[in-house]
């Protein structure tokens, strides 16, 4: 054995415990998520992990300011301790189970505009999944197993991981009717120079700030002038909310914005989604030989709502 190692007899009833919580901070990074979870206080959360980092002689999170991380013992033990509990789900189940939890990892715009909505079809379907949905722009570390499933807008691209293209995307701007009609928009586009334009700075990952804009102005109008007026966001809903408000002109995302056009909410002023983006959404996770049985039925499912 390695030395500095600990050596473990066999795990104690109190471990077992201890381990559980252990597993419920991890999936969670915040012993107050588990704490609510488990029905515990905050600090019955941090001293059952402390307990068993003394029992087992190591340290398993790193205490930080406002949040907690798994050390690189802790990330091989949750990995261990995630496949042992989905074993478990699998074994009561007599097979391989469709329950348990499922931690999914979404850009906020998709979340909200297009996962949300559809996850009560979700429960309908797999009442015995349970869902903890993550959302950030922030990427997603998948050796700590504190993911199973991320749903990211990007170009394909995603070094030593798995990825399944979800759909694809269409571009073209959009605002409410009033500001078409204030600022003579309608089939008008070169009148743009005289309203604000509303960006999403973060539309995929490591773009410039006005990046759909440019795409769209190269592509559909060379011989517009952008206005140097603007709003940053860093959430295409954001900017769609903003026009829905009166507050510009946003690059719409028909994925996202198609239930406010239906509305009536926002408008297309010139014309339809002629642009098709070069991103695409795709469903992530780390590459490993299979999924377990609940994920591959989660991405299946997303796949069969993306029409």
């Amino acid at each position: 054995m390695p030395s500095g190692v600990p050596m473990v007899a066999r795990l104690t009833a109190s471990q077992f415990a201890n381990l559980h919580t252990f597993l419920v901070a991890a999936r969670h990074a915040s012993f107050a998520l588990a704490a609510q979870e488990l029905a515990l206080t905050p600090s019955a959360v941090s001293h059952r992990i402390a307990r068993l980092e003394d029992s087992l002689g190591m340290r398993l999170f790193e205490r930080l300011t406002r949040q907690v991380k798994l050390t690189p013992d802790g990330e091989r033990i949750f990995a261990a301790l995630q496949t042992g509990w989905d074993g478990l789900h699998a074994a009561i189940a007599g097979g391989d189970a469709l329950a348990g939890s499922i931690t999914v990892h979404a850009r906020p715009s998709i979340a909200q505009c297009w996962l949300v909505p559809r996850l009560a079809g979700l429960a309908a379907q797999y009442p015995d999944l349970s869902i903890d949905l993550r959302v950030g722009n922030d990427s997603v570390d998948f050796r700590a197993g504190q993911v199973d499933l991320a749903l990211h807008y990007g170009d394909g691209s995603f070094p030593g991981l798995a990825a399944r293209k979800l759909m694809d995307e269409w571009l073209a701007p959009v605002c409410s009717p009033d500001y078409a009609r204030e600022h003579g928009l309608l089939d008008a586009p070169h009148n743009l120079s005289g309203a604000t334009v509303l960006h999403d700075t973060l539309a995929w990952p490591a773009c410039a700030p006005d990046a759909e804009w440019r795409l769209w102005q190269e592509s559909q109008a060379p011989e517009v002038n952008l206005p140097a007026r603007s709003l940053r966001f860093d959430r295409a809903d954001l900017c769609a909310q903003a026009a829905i408000h009166h507050a510009g002109v946003a690059m719409g995302r028909r994925r996202l914005v198609q239930p406010w056009l239906d509305s009536g909410q926002l408008v297309l002023p010139f014309g339809g989604f002629d642009l098709a983006s070069p991103q695409a959404y795709y469903l992530v996770h780390g590459a490993r030989a299979a999924l377990p049985a609940r994920v591959q039925a989660l991405l299946d499912w997303l796949l069969g709502q993306a029409i």
